[in-house]
This record gives structure tokens, sequence and C-alpha cells, in this order.
């Protein structure tokens, strides 16, 4: 039967890409690491990894059991913190998988607060680019709550957080600058857009508000990071679509509403009911995400 050190040591290697910089992570020798590796093999029945000369790579047996042994090994995790507030110890880590636009606008504040509150409970953030991603990491077992957009079909508990408004920023000077605060996306048509690479999702935000508006952005220049976009507007690269939450408030662009508005729904979800860490944290995140109440919502 596996044991967890072996579930941890087999997540490690495929992290680390490679025995050796696993074993220095993991503060074992590299025999008792492959001793150890061999054994969950042994329990497997059959291969879990491909020595190869420079790195590592799963075999399909291997790749059958990595999710599992995410999953198991976060559960433990839970399991423990769970023990030790029950014991009155407010002491461990929240690991929590997000997106990277989320990081800049949404958790700052929510972060902030649960530090003040809770000082002795670290925070973990998984950051991914795409919605897909982050739903994929959280049926892994990769952390305890994910933060973004409302995940389609999902088996667990969610509960939204609001809406957020995706705002166009440009240059100061502009022309589009000139016509007030608000703008129709097909005026900008004939622009050239600050965009975001493939597979980021805010690549997709853009490519579909362009779409509702009859139109395919023209690409001034691709960026993986999210925080660069406004920036990139801002010195005349083009228009760019971010979340108003991720702009700073010395922020030197001109930031433009579009008719319609372009907004997308924020969720925080968990596989079953949140532990007490989670479901506080939850908590604290509705209070100070400073995103908009959903019609309905309270």
């Amino acid at each position: 039967m596996a044991t967890l050190r072996q579930l941890e040591y087999l997540v490690t290697v495929v992290d680390q890409g490679s025995f050796t910089k696993a074993a220095e992570l993991l503060h074992v020798t590299q025999p008792a690491l492959s001793h150890q590796i061999r054994t969950l093999e042994r329990s497997a029945g059959g291969p879990l990894l491909e020595r190869l000369p420079r790195s590592v790579r799963l075999t399909p047996t291997g790749r059958a059991m990595l999710p599992h042994a995410r999953a198991t090994l976060a559960d433990a995790e839970r399991a423990r913190c769970a023990a030790r507030q029950a014991a009155g110890l407010e002491v461990g880590e929240l690991q929590i998988a997000t997106l990277y636009s989320i990081t800049l606008g949404v958790l700052p504040a929510a972060l902030r607060e649960w530090r003040r509150t809770r000082p002795n409970v670290g925070i973990r953030l998984f950051e991914h680019r795409h919605t897909d991603e982050l739903v994929d990491a959280m049926n892994a077992g990769e952390a305890d709550l994910a933060v973004g957009p409302e995940p389609p079909h999902w088996p667990g508990v969610t509960r939204a957080l609001g809406t957020e408004e995706l705002v166009v920023v440009v240059a100061a000077d502009d022309p589009a600058a000139t016509g007030g605060d608000t703008v129709k996306l097909q005026d900008l048509a004939d622009r050239s857009w600050v965009h975001y690479a493939p597979g980021h999702g805010l690549a997709d935000v853009l490519d579909n508000a362009c779409a509702q508006a009859g139109f395919e952005p023209r690409i001034a220049v691709r960026t993986e990071q999210t925080a660069a976009a406004p920036a990139l507007a801002a010195a005349g690269l083009g228009p760019a679509l971010v979340p108003d939450n991720i702009l700073p408030k010395d922020f030197d662009g001109h930031i433009l509403h579009p008719e319609p508005a372009v907004r997308r729904t924020l969720t925080a979800y968990t596989r079953g009911e949140p532990d007490p860490l989670a479901a506080a944290f939850i908590d604290v995140l509705f209070r100070s995400a400073g995103i908009r109440a959903r019609e309905g919502d309270g």
C-alpha cells in the first residue's frame, strides 16, 4: 500500500523534474528517494517514471496515479489543519488556487484582512493563466479552494462573490481619450490592441467581447503578464481590456468603460464542503473583494 511519504516523493520528483533536485528539496539522499519510488512502483504494479538522461517522464501508469497522489496529499494536509484547529491551534497553511489577474486585483485586500486577523495561518497561492487550468488543478487536489470565474458544471460547492468589471485603457493622449469615459468597442475596430498570449484567460475575454461587437481585434503586441497590459496601453501601443481592480490609483493612462459593459462573475469554490479555514477565508473574501454584488445577491 502506498504511503503518504511515497506519494510526496513521487509528486516532488515530477514537479522538480529530477531525482537530484527532489532529494535536495526533501532533505533525503538520492538512494533513499529512489528506493521509496521503486517500492511505490512495486505497489502500483509497474514503472511510474521513465528515467531520462537529464529529466524524468511519467509513464502511463504514473500519469494515472499522479492526480490521485496530489489529491491524497491535499486531503492529508486539510486533515492536519482541521485537527490543529479543532485543538485550538490557529496555525497552519491555507492553499488557494486562482488566476494571475485575481491575485493582482481581488485578493490583496482579502489577504491583508486575513493576515490581520489570523497572522499564524499562512497562505500559499497556486496561480494559473486560464479558468480551464484552474478547474483542472482543483480537480487534481492542488488547493483547498479556488477563486476565479464561475466554473461551468462544477460538482462541488460554489459561492458567488460578485461581478468584476473590465475596462478599456488607452494612453492619456490617445484620440479615444477625448470622448469622455465611455467607448463603444466597435469604435475601436480599426485599432491594433494590446492582447494577451494564447492560453491566457483574458485573451478569450477580449476576443469574445470584440466578436460580440462585430470584429476581430488586430494585435499590436501580446503579453503573458496581466499587469503589463495596462502599462503597454498607457505607453501608447494600443487599447487594452483589463479588470478595473488591477489598475493602481496613480495609473497614468486613460480609463474607458465599454458599452455594453464587459463583466465576469467571480466565485470561490471547493471540491466538497469547505473546511473551517477555507470557509473563514471565503467569508473574508466576500467582504473584502471590492467587486460588485450580482443582482439578487445581498
